[in-house]
């Protein structure tokens, strides 16, 4: 089958950006390792200038503009790590640069992309949108549209990261790469299957966002909802990516929100490296189904780590509450003096550190010699919170948990 781009494609685009560009680290994970029961080795991507895999595939694009080309400027849509990975670099060649991006794209993505010198538009509330306003933009303005992943010298570009891979560790069994347009994985698949045939390309897309295996059957898909993978939130898989993908990729797994954000908060703890949440889908597609990579080798790509400071915050915290190491209770106690004293002492007894309290007693659901209290509290994890809980109802109190 002919494809779109070739080993030599790929490894020309390597020599190209070669002395612009930072190979960035692929390391061996000995606590991933040990917790998924494969070889776990990870790429990270995210410690590009711009914070991801992006600059690659863009800067392959314009170091091939004509003089002319160059002159006029570039255009390009963008969720958000493409539009910086743009900018940047038409920034240090000298080239214009105009991108369009939703009108949601989180904010750090928007002031990154400004402070790379490129003019942001803010148009639609889906990439769709955008792409459709941005060929308006280019039209108008004459200037060279550069595809976030339906371009060969984009793919060529992202596919530099295989041949990278594959030199670090040679006898990788599989690859585990995020999918959104598909310019990432067919770029690598390319490179990996011409060095190594015998290695497994695996894609993962988010549950709300499968574009590509609608794409690989021929029909429309059904992307829906918010999700804090938006860097692979992507309605439609490329054209010629999607080829690619039907030759060369073995499987695609989707993931759930919760495994997103369990692979975000894993590599902050144990990496103590910040991934978005597009940037840890390969991580959460090997913790979601161990049994599949159990005992081989397997290569991760960290996309990307360009989240936003809040949302970060917020995924730290709701997985200290999956982990039940932060707890809420509610407790019903009598309305005197003494009453929340005698439960914080117990909490305080056993070792629990109080968050937060909330002392209800003007509630009409609630009897008038009566309080409710709601309470918050952290401990060192799951077990110590259920003694803490046991001793609160040892104490002649009744709480119900209301966050597990």
């Amino acid at each position: 089958m002919s494809l779109c781009i070739s080993l030599q494609d790929v490894r020309a685009a390597q020599d190209r950006i070669a002395d612009q560009l930072f190979a960035t680290p692929c390391l061996q994970s000995r606590t991933l390792s040990k917790l998924t029961g494969a070889q776990v080795y990870i790429k990270f991507e995210n410690l590009q200038f711009t914070a991801s895999f992006k600059e690659r595939g863009a800067l392959n694009r314009l170091l091939q503009l004509s003089a002319a080309e160059r002159q006029r400027g570039v255009c390009t849509m963008s969720a958000g790590n493409h539009g910086q990975a743009v900018a940047y670099h038409a920034h240090r060649l000298g080239i214009p640069a105009t991108i369009v991006m939703p009108r949601h794209t989180p904010f750090i993505k928007v002031e990154h992309t400004r402070s790379h010198g490129a003019e942001v538009i803010l148009h639609g509330d889906t990439l769709s949108e955008a792409f459709e306003y941005a060929q308006q933009v280019m039209t108008a303005r004459q200037l060279t549209f550069v595809h976030p992943y339906d371009d060969v010298a984009v793919i060529a570009g992202q596919g530099t990261i295989g041949l990278e891979m594959l030199a670090a560790v040679p006898e990788l069994e599989a690859l585990v790469v995020p999918i959104g347009g598909g310019g990432l994985i067919s770029g690598i698949a390319v490179a990996a299957k011409a060095l190594s045939p015998g290695i497994e390309i695996i894609g993962v897309q988010a549950e709300s966002y499968p574009s590509m295996p609608a794409a690989l059957k021929g029909e429309q898909a059904i992307c829906h909802g918010n999700t804090i993978a938006e860097g692979i939130g992507v309605k439609s898989a490329g054209m010629l990516t999607r080829e690619v993908v039907r030759a060369l990729v073995q499987d695609i797994l989707l993931v759930g929100e919760n495994d997103l954000e369990h692979g975000v908060a894993l590599l902050l703890n144990v990496e103590k490296t910040v991934a978005e949440g597009a940037g840890a889908a390969s991580l959460a597609a090997v913790l979601a189904q161990p049994q599949r990579f159990r005992g081989r080798k397997v290569g991760l790509v960290l996309s990307g780590g360009n989240i936003d400071p809040r949302l970060l915050a917020s995924v730290i915290m709701r997985e200290l509450v999956r982990e039940q190491r932060i707890v809420t209770l509610r407790i019903p106690i009598f309305d005197q003096p003494g009453a929340l004293a005698r439960v914080t002492q117990v909490i305080g007894d056993r070792g629990g550190n109080i968050l937060d309290v909330f002392h209800r007693r003007l509630s009409s659901n609630v009897p008038a010699k009566s309080a409710t209290l709601e309470l918050s509290f952290e401990a060192r994890d799951a077990q110590h919170a259920g003694e803490i809980v046991a001793d609160v109802r040892a104490a002649g109190f009744e709480p119900t948990i209301l966050s597990t």
